[in-house]
């Protein structure tokens, strides 16, 4: 699990390319300093385990073909910069909000302006997926947790707005239109949404809810 506090902007050190599987080797530093075999280490908000490690803080993961067509990490080259948090301990503040590493989807990026020292971001995802996205509600984008600032149902695209240290420490500052973001919806809001579709798409626990509410009501 993880907060959704980007620990960390890498580079890729190399790729290799194999059969339904891409083996990528980051540069993590100080970041890999007491990383085990096995352990989880979130790239670009997505989950990947270790499979190997160096003394220079090279760090490698394998990448199955599922995970290249369903995020953006099937697009990295050699020199590439991804966001990079460690899973967290129990204990440990949680500044973000709790993500799985399990992306959602992709979004793209269809717009960006400046208001102030703001960089609004508005990204295009599909309809299946926004119905998640609330206004003031919590995503995570590219690893990193962000507040949505507003929701554009009509044409199917959410934004949020980047702060300069945002801006400065990860990948989000350096997007251009039309680039690919890994997002990954906020699980409470995921069940709550279609709970409630499923209670208002089946009569009789609608009807259920209704007489429960009328009677409290009336108590």
């Amino acid at each position: 699990m993880f907060t959704g506090i980007v620990q960390g902007l890498v580079a890729v050190k190399g790729i290799e390319e194999e059969r339904d599987l891409s083996r990528i080797e980051l540069d993590l530093g100080e970041l890999a300093q007491g990383l085990e075999l096995g352990a989880s280490v979130a790239v670009n908000g997505t989950c990947l385990t270790v499979t190997r490690s160096s003394n220079n803080g090279g760090v490698c993961f394998d990448i199955i073909k599922e995970t290249l067509n369903t995020t953006n990490l099937g697009a990295l080259t050699a020199g590439s910069l991804v966001n990079v948090e460690r899973s967290f301990k129990v204990g440990d503040e949680v500044g973000g909000h709790i993500v799985s590493g399990h992306v959602t989807a992709t979004a793209s990026l269809c717009g960006l302006r400046h208001e102030g020292h703001d960089r609004v971001l508005t990204f295009a995802l599909d309809l299946q997926w926004l119905r998640f996205v609330l206004h003031k509600g919590y995503v995570g984008v590219d690893g990193a947790s962000i507040t949505v600032s507003s929701v554009d149902r009509e044409n199917s695209t959410f934004s949020i707005s980047l702060i300069p240290e945002t801006i400065k420490r990860t990948t989000l500052g350096k997007l251009a239109l039309g680039e690919r973001v890994n997002v990954e919806v906020d699980s409470q809001t995921q069940t709550i949404v279609e709970t409630i579709e499923r209670v208002m798409q089946d009569p009789q626990m609608r009807e259920s809810m209704m007489s429960q509410a009328l009677s409290g009501d009336a108590e």
